[in-house]
């Protein structure tokens, strides 16, 4: 997501665009969203399964001729990397045929993909500051760029699309592509029957366990989904949302909403616990330990909160204070600088 609000920045000046990616979302939504998509087969290195591990090492090695096939078929200017394994490739074979690379980071540490490639790049764009990356020639802080639509009476419209009222507290629910089972199996037993509207993406694999879990019908006031695309609907209509700590506290902070955060416990460098962090020490979220998120607790958090008018409304102040609305045309201005130079 944050490639293609970059993406709709570099065609809104001009440029021609091209997606390489694998079998996860992307290749739904790039073409969704009307680029070209590139497809590579890879995956990421296990840290804990050598056989995996291997496995993920010689993909990457065939993965290379495919990469630098495409490159050497699309010609472009400019290769801009999102960060993820997919990325390294392409990244490697733009090194190699001397093509311009700029890295886009995500989260709250250097992923692998971007630690090895960082140092042939031509500028490297970070969604947090970064303690030991602090090189204004190499690093620059742009925030994370979010697919944000806003704008005047873009709420109203976007409560009107999931049927909500003038009156009606809404609380999102979403913990990324994949949902998050925690949240999602707590959220279901904890909301059922509560006094407010919830709007929860659960993601595929735990959609039919939890509609059987609401019953049929379903609570009038659950509105169960696989997936919210665009996102931006649901963000704004919402008052409050229960989610990871991805990359998507950037999206909460363009929405300007509170939350309260149940960082993944096995994210790589624990960056989830720091994203989740960097909005409590901004006073615009709590934080839930995964291992605490029980029905009972996030029916404890979520009331104290919606019944706090004044410090729910602070938190909303925090939060859109953290949002950073020209990342996608600062990375942008910097992918059309590497092609220029």
């Amino acid at each position: 997501m944050p490639a293609l609000a970059v993406a709709d920045a570099l065609r809104a000046e001009g440029a021609d665009v091209v997606f390489v990616g694998g079998e996860r979302a992307e290749k739904t939504l790039v073409p969704e969203a009307g680029y070209e998509l590139r497809s590579i087969r890879v995956e990421g290195l296990s840290r804990t399964n050598p056989l995996k591990a291997a496995r993920g090492l010689g993909r990457a090695a065939l993965s290379l001729r495919t990469a630098q096939k495409i490159l050497r078929d699309v010609r472009p200017d400019a290769v801009m990397g999102g960060g993820g394994y997919v990325a390294g490739p392409i990244g490697a074979a733009a090194v190699a045929g001397r093509i311009p690379l700029v890295l886009t980071e995500a989260d709250s540490h250097l992923g692998l993909t971007n630690r090895l490639l960082a140092g042939r790049a031509r500028r490297v764009c970070l969604a947090f500051p970064l303690a030991d990356r602090t090189d204004p020639d190499k690093y620059l802080v742009t925030g994370r760029p979010v697919p944000w639509v806003g704008g005047p009476g873009f709420r109203a419209a976007s409560r009107a699309q999931f049927g909500l009222g003038e009156t009606d507290t809404c609380v999102l629910v979403f913990g990324g592509s994949l949902g998050a089972r925690s949240i999602n199996e707590a959220s279901v037993d904890a909301f059922r029957d509560a006094p407010f509207r919830v709007l929860h993406a659960c993601g595929k694999r735990d959609y039919e366990a939890l509609r059987e879990r609401l019953g049929t019908p379903p609570p009038k006031n659950y509105d169960l989904r696989e997936y919210l695309s665009p996102f931006g609907p649901a963000l704004a209509a919402a008052d409050l949302t229960v989610a990871r700590s991805g990359g998507s506290v950037f999206e909460i902070a363009a929405a300007g909403l509170p939350a309260i955060l149940v960082p993944y416990p096995h994210a790589a460098a624990d960056h989830q616990t720091t994203n989740a962090q960097w909005m409590v020490d901004a006073g615009a979220a709590i934080v839930i330990k995964d291992a605490d998120v029980t029905p009972q607790r996030l029916d404890e958090e979520v009331g104290a909160l919606l019944a706090d008018t004044a410090r729910l409304a602070s938190m909303a102040e925090a939060s859109r204070a953290l949002a950073r609305p020209d990342a996608a045309d600062v990375i942008a201005r910097e992918v059309l600088e590497a092609a220029r130079g």
